[in-house]
């Protein structure tokens, strides 16, 4: 038995934080749906199993709400099936009544209730749908009891957190990890975490196929699952299915000289223009360093998809050459005295701190001529 897990689709999710390059993250999640059938067709699975958040919201726009349908419906040979999640619950008049109102391709299935479902003749597959965002129980612990037909390897497909329980924590819809041995399942595919993770040799969360946050998976992924039969073991194999990269940085600078080295690295990133980038910048430059690093991050902010930089942990210390460098003497000189005097004060607030550093900056990108100061 071969199938995909994938999970954590999220169609419909808002990035209003990219402004007009929203849609394009938008988009990228259907593009995946297309991928994840590509590797069914390339890999020989007959089989998808979504565990959960298909959607967003439990309030999809009635195009958000086919958009997903039509990608599934384009690879026929495929069975696609569908699980809701804490983000889109199976609730009275919600989004999984509205699509079996509206009607489903042949080939995908909605799996809403707790009960064993034929595969194919050799497999059966149990699921665990939420019907509201946030279950104190363990809503797989029905699996343990469900019966099958023997000689048949039973799937379990749920959408919950494994973190903290039986540890005397509280965790929303807890799903026990030791499920497979309890119930007799050959593979528990898992939704809800957004990097893939094995939690136990049958119990893996796919991640998500289009990563949508900093910090969490950089590649978007999905599962393709082997299983030879009722007593053999899983093996899982994570295909790359996402188009953005989200990556996380953290670089020290302690020397103006070490920013052609920085931009090298960043620039040797594979595929640029797919890469969204989140960096955090520590250390201590001057202000002609200061300077000079603004104008590198311009340039990879146009190069990459986006770029967020931090630099609230790195320090501006300005140098003699960069005070004389903004003037010998007169206003610009003591206004370039007074803002380094409030950079250096420890008795005033760290925003305060900061935006002096900010103006010191501006002032000499000003009264030296050397470019933009600012992202």
């Amino acid at each position: 038995m071969r199938f995909i897990h994938t999970a954590d689709w999220q169609i419909g999710k808002p990035f209003k934080q990219f402004g007009d390059r929203e849609s394009v993250l938008r988009q990228a999640r259907l593009v995946a749906i297309e991928k994840i059938g590509q590797l069914a067709e390339r890999e020989g699975t007959a089989h998808v199993l979504v565990a959960g958040d298909v959607y967003d919201s439990e309030a999809p726009t009635s195009r958000t709400l086919l958009e997903p349908l039509e990608r599934m419906r384009g690879f026929a040979n495929v069975a696609w099936h569908l699980l809701p999640g804490n983000h889109d619950p199976h609730r009275p008049k919600g989004v999984w009544d509205r699509l079996r109102e509206n009607g489903t391709p042949v080939n995908v299935h909605l799996h809403l209730t707790a009960e064993p479902v034929a595969l194919d003749q050799h497999a059966t597959l149990l699921s665990a749908p939420l019907t509201r965002k946030s279950e104190v129980g363990d809503l797989t612990e029905w699996m343990d009891s469900a019966e099958t037909a023997p000689g048949l390897i039973r799937i379990g497909l749920a959408h919950g957190s494994v973190v903290g329980f039986g540890a005397g924590g509280e965790a929303n819809n807890p799903i026990d990890p030791r499920r497979p041995g309890r119930a007799g399942l050959g593979y528990l595919a898992l939704g809800d975490w957004h990097r893939t993770m094995k939690v136990a040799p049958a119990v893996w969360y796919a991640g998500t196929p289009e990563p949508d946050r900093a910090g969490s998976q950089e590649y978007g992924q999905a599962l393709v699952v082997d299983i030879a039969g009722p007593d053999a073991p899983a093996t899982v194999t994570p295909h790359v299915v996402g188009t953005y990269r989200w990556l996380t940085r953290e670089e020290h600078l302690a020397d103006p000289t070490e920013l052609d080295d920085l931009e090298t690295r960043l620039r040797a990133l594979p595929d640029l223009s797919s890469t969204i980038l989140r960096i955090f910048l520590k250390g201590t430059l001057p202000l002609a360093g200061r300077a000079a690093l603004n104008r590198r991050l311009l340039g990879l902010t146009a190069a990459l998809f986006h770029l967020e930089a931090d630099q609230s942990a790195l320090l501006i210390r300005p140098t003699a050459a960069d005070l004389e460098a903004i003037d010998f003497g007169g206003v610009l000189r003591n206004a370039a005295d007074r803002l380094r005097s409030m950079a250096d004060d420890d008795t005033i607030g760290l925003v305060e701190k900061r935006r002096a550093e900010e103006a010191l900056v501006q002032l000499f990108v000003m009264a030296t001529g050397s470019g933009e100061g600012t992202l």
